[in-house]
Protein backbone atom coordinates (compact mmCIF):
# COMPACT_ATOMS: atom_id res chain seq x y z
CA UNK A 1 0.00 0.00 0.00
CA UNK A 2 1.38 3.56 -1.23
CA UNK A 3 1.12 6.11 1.50
CA UNK A 4 0.34 9.34 0.25
CA UNK A 5 1.88 12.06 2.59
CA UNK A 6 0.77 15.06 4.19
CA UNK A 7 2.52 18.62 4.08
CA UNK A 8 3.58 18.47 8.09
CA UNK A 9 4.68 15.22 7.26
CA UNK A 10 6.72 16.18 3.99
CA UNK A 11 8.55 18.81 6.45
CA UNK A 12 9.25 16.83 9.08
CA UNK A 13 11.22 14.04 5.84
CA UNK A 14 12.86 17.33 4.68
CA UNK A 15 14.53 17.87 8.26
CA UNK A 16 15.32 14.11 8.56
CA UNK A 17 17.13 14.63 4.85
CA UNK A 18 18.93 17.68 5.57
CA UNK A 19 20.48 15.35 8.36
CA UNK A 20 21.46 12.82 6.06
CA UNK A 21 23.04 15.07 3.49
CA UNK A 22 24.98 16.49 6.08
CA UNK A 23 26.05 13.25 7.34
CA UNK A 24 27.71 12.50 3.82
CA UNK A 25 28.68 16.07 3.62
CA UNK A 26 30.81 15.27 6.92
CA UNK A 27 31.69 11.68 5.35
CA UNK A 28 33.32 13.03 2.62
CA UNK A 29 36.05 14.91 4.59
CA UNK A 30 37.63 11.76 5.27
CA UNK A 31 37.34 9.66 2.03
CA UNK A 32 40.70 9.21 1.10
CA UNK A 33 43.54 6.50 1.02
CA UNK A 34 44.82 5.40 3.79
CA UNK A 35 41.14 5.32 6.08
CA UNK A 36 39.45 2.23 7.03
CA UNK A 37 35.61 2.18 6.03
CA UNK A 38 35.22 1.25 9.48
CA UNK A 39 36.03 4.63 10.57
CA UNK A 40 33.70 6.13 7.69
CA UNK A 41 30.83 4.24 9.81
CA UNK A 42 32.16 5.91 13.33
CA UNK A 43 31.84 9.21 12.40
CA UNK A 44 28.93 8.75 10.44
CA UNK A 45 27.07 7.14 13.57
CA UNK A 46 28.52 9.77 15.90
CA UNK A 47 27.26 13.04 13.35
CA UNK A 48 23.73 11.38 13.29
CA UNK A 49 23.79 11.19 16.69
CA UNK A 50 25.39 13.91 17.99
CA UNK A 51 22.76 15.93 15.83
CA UNK A 52 19.76 14.04 16.97
CA UNK A 53 19.42 11.16 14.89
CA UNK A 54 19.21 7.84 14.90
CA UNK A 55 21.11 5.63 12.34
CA UNK A 56 18.36 3.64 10.70
CA UNK A 57 20.36 1.07 8.95
CA UNK A 58 21.77 -0.10 12.24
CA UNK A 59 20.22 -3.14 13.68
CA UNK A 60 17.77 -3.09 10.57
CA UNK A 61 16.88 -6.73 10.17
CA UNK A 62 20.51 -7.32 11.87
CA UNK A 63 22.80 -5.19 9.78
CA UNK A 64 25.61 -4.15 12.13
CA UNK A 65 26.49 -0.76 10.89
CA UNK A 66 25.43 2.83 10.27
CA UNK A 67 26.47 2.58 6.40
CA UNK A 68 26.42 0.29 3.76
CA UNK A 69 29.88 0.11 2.24
CA UNK A 70 30.12 -0.51 -1.75
CA UNK A 71 34.32 -0.34 -2.55
CA UNK A 72 34.72 -1.61 -6.40
CA UNK A 73 33.02 -4.38 -7.55
CA UNK A 74 29.94 -3.85 -4.69
CA UNK A 75 26.94 -2.68 -5.37
CA UNK A 76 24.79 -2.39 -2.14
CA UNK A 77 25.22 -3.62 1.24
CA UNK A 78 28.53 -3.76 1.96
CA UNK A 79 29.49 -4.01 5.65
CA UNK A 80 32.07 -1.33 7.21
CA UNK A 81 35.56 -3.02 8.04
CA UNK A 82 39.21 -2.50 8.09
CA UNK A 83 39.89 -2.32 4.40
CA UNK A 84 42.00 0.37 4.01
CA UNK A 85 40.67 2.76 0.81
CA UNK A 86 43.26 2.83 -1.88
CA UNK A 87 44.23 5.20 -4.39
CA UNK A 88 41.96 4.22 -7.45
CA UNK A 89 39.32 2.36 -5.50
CA UNK A 90 35.67 4.24 -5.57
CA UNK A 91 33.41 3.93 -2.54
CA UNK A 92 29.69 4.20 -2.80
CA UNK A 93 28.14 4.90 0.98
CA UNK A 94 24.76 4.61 1.42
CA UNK A 95 22.92 5.32 4.93
CA UNK A 96 19.70 6.41 6.62
CA UNK A 97 18.76 8.52 8.83
CA UNK A 98 15.78 8.73 11.23
CA UNK A 99 14.79 12.10 12.91
CA UNK A 100 11.52 12.82 14.83
CA UNK A 101 10.07 9.66 13.32
CA UNK A 102 10.78 9.72 9.46
CA UNK A 103 13.64 8.62 7.75
CA UNK A 104 16.46 10.39 5.28
CA UNK A 105 17.90 7.74 2.72
CA UNK A 106 21.02 9.15 0.28
CA UNK A 107 24.10 7.32 -1.83
CA UNK A 108 26.86 8.69 -3.23
CA UNK A 109 29.89 7.11 -4.99
CA UNK A 110 33.23 8.72 -4.40
CA UNK A 111 36.08 8.42 -5.88
CA UNK A 112 39.35 7.83 -4.19
CA UNK A 113 42.27 10.01 -5.68
CA UNK A 114 42.83 9.55 -8.88
CA UNK A 115 40.94 7.02 -10.85
CA UNK A 116 40.69 4.74 -13.90
CA UNK A 117 39.29 7.07 -16.84
CA UNK A 118 36.41 4.11 -17.47
CA UNK A 119 35.99 4.32 -14.02
CA UNK A 120 34.78 8.08 -13.70
CA UNK A 121 33.02 8.03 -16.77
CA UNK A 122 30.92 5.42 -14.76
CA UNK A 123 30.07 7.56 -11.99
CA UNK A 124 29.38 10.27 -14.04
CA UNK A 125 27.02 8.76 -16.60
CA UNK A 126 25.23 6.71 -13.25
CA UNK A 127 24.70 10.12 -11.23
CA UNK A 128 23.66 11.68 -14.47
CA UNK A 129 21.10 8.79 -14.58
CA UNK A 130 19.35 9.61 -11.19
CA UNK A 131 18.70 13.00 -12.43
CA UNK A 132 16.76 11.99 -15.79
CA UNK A 133 14.85 9.32 -13.30
CA UNK A 134 13.98 12.43 -11.41
CA UNK A 135 12.75 14.18 -14.48
CA UNK A 136 10.57 11.72 -15.43
CA UNK A 137 9.13 11.95 -12.14
CA UNK A 138 6.01 14.13 -11.97
CA UNK A 139 2.53 13.73 -11.25
CA UNK A 140 0.40 11.74 -13.81
CA UNK A 141 3.51 9.52 -14.87
CA UNK A 142 4.09 6.21 -13.56
CA UNK A 143 7.38 4.50 -11.89
CA UNK A 144 7.88 2.61 -14.91
CA UNK A 145 8.81 5.91 -16.27
CA UNK A 146 11.03 6.88 -13.74
CA UNK A 147 12.96 3.16 -14.25
CA UNK A 148 12.70 3.50 -17.87
CA UNK A 149 14.54 6.75 -18.22
CA UNK A 150 17.18 5.45 -15.96
CA UNK A 151 17.92 2.32 -18.33
CA UNK A 152 17.48 3.75 -21.31
CA UNK A 153 20.47 6.45 -20.61
CA UNK A 154 22.83 4.10 -19.34
CA UNK A 155 21.98 1.42 -21.33
CA UNK A 156 22.89 4.25 -24.07
CA UNK A 157 26.06 4.88 -22.94
CA UNK A 158 26.97 1.09 -22.55
CA UNK A 159 26.78 0.39 -19.11
CA UNK A 160 24.34 -2.55 -17.49
CA UNK A 161 21.93 -2.26 -15.05
CA UNK A 162 21.31 -4.27 -11.86
CA UNK A 163 18.14 -5.74 -11.83
CA UNK A 164 17.55 -7.70 -8.84
CA UNK A 165 17.73 -4.20 -5.98
CA UNK A 166 15.61 -1.03 -6.68
CA UNK A 167 14.61 1.96 -5.60
CA UNK A 168 11.55 2.65 -2.67
CA UNK A 169 9.28 4.43 -1.02
CA UNK A 170 9.89 6.59 2.52
CA UNK A 171 8.78 7.54 5.23
CA UNK A 172 7.84 6.54 8.67
CA UNK A 173 9.42 3.09 7.33
CA UNK A 174 12.86 2.99 5.57
CA UNK A 175 11.37 1.01 2.74
CA UNK A 176 7.81 1.39 1.77
CA UNK A 177 5.84 1.07 -1.59
CA UNK A 178 6.07 1.21 -4.06
CA UNK A 179 8.77 -0.30 -5.60
CA UNK A 180 11.13 2.08 -8.00
CA UNK A 181 13.33 -0.23 -10.65
CA UNK A 182 16.17 1.03 -12.32
CA UNK A 183 14.54 -1.19 -15.89
CA UNK A 184 11.00 -1.39 -17.64
CA UNK A 185 8.70 0.11 -19.59
CA UNK A 186 7.04 3.43 -20.06
CA UNK A 187 3.79 4.01 -18.79
CA UNK A 188 3.87 0.95 -16.10
CA UNK A 189 3.52 0.66 -12.77
CA UNK A 190 1.54 2.98 -9.88
CA UNK A 191 0.87 6.53 -10.71
CA UNK A 192 3.15 9.23 -9.50
CA UNK A 193 0.51 11.51 -7.55
CA UNK A 194 1.01 14.15 -4.86
CA UNK A 195 2.20 13.24 -1.34
CA UNK A 196 4.35 10.75 -2.84
CA UNK A 197 7.89 10.19 -1.28
CA UNK A 198 10.50 8.34 -3.32
CA UNK A 199 13.97 7.16 -3.23
CA UNK A 200 15.54 6.93 -6.55
CA UNK A 201 18.61 5.03 -6.87
CA UNK A 202 20.31 3.76 -10.26
CA UNK A 203 22.99 1.04 -9.36
CA UNK A 204 24.69 0.46 -12.58
CA UNK A 205 27.93 -1.99 -13.58
CA UNK A 206 30.77 -1.28 -15.86
CA UNK A 207 30.54 -5.09 -16.76
CA UNK A 208 27.34 -7.42 -16.80
CA UNK A 209 24.98 -6.68 -14.49
CA UNK A 210 24.68 -9.99 -13.42
CA UNK A 211 25.47 -9.89 -9.24
CA UNK A 212 25.70 -12.31 -6.59
CA UNK A 213 25.15 -12.13 -2.15
CA UNK A 214 28.32 -13.22 -0.57
CA UNK A 215 27.90 -15.56 2.66
CA UNK A 216 27.17 -12.27 4.96
CA UNK A 217 24.34 -12.80 3.41
CA UNK A 218 24.11 -8.97 2.84
CA UNK A 219 27.14 -8.28 0.72
CA UNK A 220 25.61 -7.97 -2.93
CA UNK A 221 28.90 -7.81 -5.77
CA UNK A 222 28.99 -8.35 -9.67
CA UNK A 223 29.47 -11.20 -10.64
CA UNK A 224 32.43 -10.38 -12.82
CA UNK A 225 33.81 -8.30 -9.94
CA UNK A 226 34.00 -4.97 -12.71
CA UNK A 227 33.30 -1.79 -11.19
CA UNK A 228 29.50 -0.68 -9.99
CA UNK A 229 27.92 2.92 -8.74
CA UNK A 230 25.25 3.75 -7.01
CA UNK A 231 23.85 7.31 -6.53
CA UNK A 232 20.80 8.08 -4.78
CA UNK A 233 18.07 11.14 -3.94
CA UNK A 234 14.75 10.94 -1.30
CA UNK A 235 12.31 13.05 -3.25
CA UNK A 236 8.52 13.91 -2.60
CA UNK A 237 5.92 15.10 -4.78
CA UNK A 238 4.27 18.31 -3.78
CA UNK A 239 1.93 20.83 -4.75
CA UNK A 240 2.25 18.94 -8.33
CA UNK A 241 6.20 19.38 -8.23
CA UNK A 242 8.95 17.34 -7.62
CA UNK A 243 11.17 18.31 -4.85
CA UNK A 244 14.20 16.88 -4.24
CA UNK A 245 14.81 16.61 -0.48
CA UNK A 246 18.43 15.34 -0.37
CA UNK A 247 21.83 17.35 -1.53
CA UNK A 248 24.47 16.72 -2.66
CA UNK A 249 25.87 20.12 -2.08
CA UNK A 250 27.17 19.69 1.40
CA UNK A 251 29.36 16.90 -0.59
CA UNK A 252 30.31 19.04 -3.31
CA UNK A 253 31.69 21.51 -0.47
CA UNK A 254 34.47 19.38 0.38
CA UNK A 255 35.35 17.65 -2.79
CA UNK A 256 35.11 20.56 -4.92
CA UNK A 257 37.66 19.98 -7.77
CA UNK A 258 37.48 16.48 -7.04
CA UNK A 259 33.39 16.85 -7.17
CA UNK A 260 31.74 14.48 -10.01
Amino acid sequence: MIYLKTPEEIAKMREACDLVSRTLGEVAKWVTPGVTTLKLDTIAREYMLDNGGRPACLGYAGFPATLCIEVNETVVHGFPSNYTLREGDIVGIDTVVELNGYNGDQCYTFPVGDIAPATRRLLEVTKESLYKGIAACKVGNRIGDIANAVQTYCERHGYSVVREMCGHGIGREMHEDPEVPNYGRKSTGPIIKNGMCLCIEPMINLGKRNILIEKDGWTCRTRDRQPSAHYEHTLAIVDDKTEVLTTFDYIQEVLKERFI
